[in-house]
């Protein structure tokens, strides 16, 4: 799938929404993805995780793991298409950790999924509980990447849709400055 499929598929599920947005970064900006509103069609999902599992397939991967609550079903959903295992992280009193008895074991290999990365801070998280553990992770999928390419996460990393997205520090937004939008927080994780 071309950046203008996946793109596509954004704007018929009403995935990119426009206004007047703080990220889970704490940053602000015009657009934000609302990736749940794809993921409720398993055939979308089907279709954007599929360049992510295409990309990997050639890689040695143990196990899939995914911040939740965005990163779940992406994971899964790669996971399954890899045919390998698939767990996720969850906060416990505001810090990323393994729950549910999901384990790492040394050596093990694991690739990160996650919905949207815009400064990479849930991957970040995700990548030293892997490394914590002994594992070793191999890359980092996202469906959709909005960092503009300032993100490293020392691996490979793949996106379904790599797009240059505005985003502003608080201090900086300009759509706060023209004070006709209200602020909106979309997403799951509260931002402080």
């Amino acid at each position: 799938m071309s950046d203008k499929e996946v793109l596509e598929i954004f704007l018929k599920t009403d995935a990119l929404l426009n206004g007047h947005f703080l990220l889970t970064s704490g940053r602000h900006s015009n657009q934000y993805f609302q990736c749940a509103k794809i993921l409720q069609y398993p055939e979308y999902t089907s279709q954007v995780c599929s360049i992510l599992s295409e990309f990997f397939k050639s890689y040695e991967i143990d196990t899939v793991i995914a911040p939740a609550m965005g990163g779940i079903i992406v994971g899964y959903e790669v996971a399954r298409q890899l045919g390998k295992k698939s767990i996720f992280t969850e906060r416990e009193n505001n810090i990323m950790t393994l729950r549910r008895g999901f384990t790492i074991s040394k050596k093990e290999k694991v690739l990160v999924c996650e919905d949207v990365v815009t400064t990479g801070g849930s991957v970040f998280e995700v990548i030293e509980i892997v490394k914590n553990s002994g594992g070793e992770v191999v890359g980092v999928a996202s469906i959709v990447d909005r960092s503009n390419g300032k993100v490293d996460f020392g691996c490979p990393f793949k996106s379904s849709l790599k797009l240059e997205v505005l985003s502003f520090a608080p201090e900086e937004c300009t759509i706060c400055k023209e004070n006709k939008l209200p602020l909106v927080k979309p997403g799951s994780r509260k931002v402080s």
